[in-house]
């Protein structure tokens, strides 16, 4: 007979994954081990072993994890039609909402996801791609016509990303700048550029 899983399954393997992903972004995962993780989540490393088979297994559900929620989150937040600029900054204040309190999740997904065997690889960065295009159809509506007879959607969508995804290395709460106040500013510096793509003398 299966062994049943304790209440508590799914928030103790939330805690782990959090856990785990705070060593791998600290120590680097090449130089973690089944034993340093099961210490660093204050727990056995039988039980450890419970929830996952091996450290692979952990960073493999440590991305897929962040990234669902990163896509749940986004989705929640689009109003969709309305004010395009308005759209858009709706999106990307829901993305920095998202990574607060998971900078070593987002650290883990950019630096450890290309160790994982290629098939896993692949069904983790078509969850990427998903997050991309929620931005990718938000950015196109501000300008349609920009976009129509030239590829620069790709190329302006990850100029987004390039603000947004190193925004943890940087950011400090209490700074500056306020997590909301970050998400106006890049949302209104992309507005701009794309407004500009319209010129005659633009790319």
């Amino acid at each position: 007979m299966a062994r049943s899983r304790a209440k508590d399954y799914d928030e103790k393997r939330e805690a782990m994954l959090h856990r785990a992903a705070t060593a791998f972004a600290r120590d680097g995962y090449d130089r973690a081990s089944m034993a340093g993780l099961a210490a660093e989540c204050g727990v056995s490393k039988a039980l450890l072993y419970h929830y996952y088979a091996s450290k692979e297994a952990l960073l493999s559900d440590i991305v897929r994890n962040h990234l669902e929620r990163l896509i749940e989150a986004v989705e929640a937040a689009d109003p969709g039609g309305g004010e395009p600029a308005a759209r858009l900054r709706a999106l990307v204040g829901a993305l920095l909402d998202a990574y607060r309190d998971a900078d070593a999740e987002h650290r883990v997904q950019i630096e450890a996801l290309r160790l994982l065997p290629q098939a896993e690889q692949e069904e983790l960065k078509a969850l990427e791609r998903r997050l991309v295009a929620l931005f990718a159809e938000a950015i196109r509506a501000l300008s349609p016509a920009a976009f129509e007879a030239r590829p620069l959607l790709k190329p302006v969508t990850m100029a987004l990303f390039g603000m947004l995804n190193w925004f943890y290395m940087w950011f400090r709460e209490g700074g500056a700048i306020s997590r909301e106040g970050f998400a106006a500013l890049a949302t209104d510096m992309l507005v701009a550029g794309v407004r500009d793509l319209d010129r005659p003398t633009a790319i």
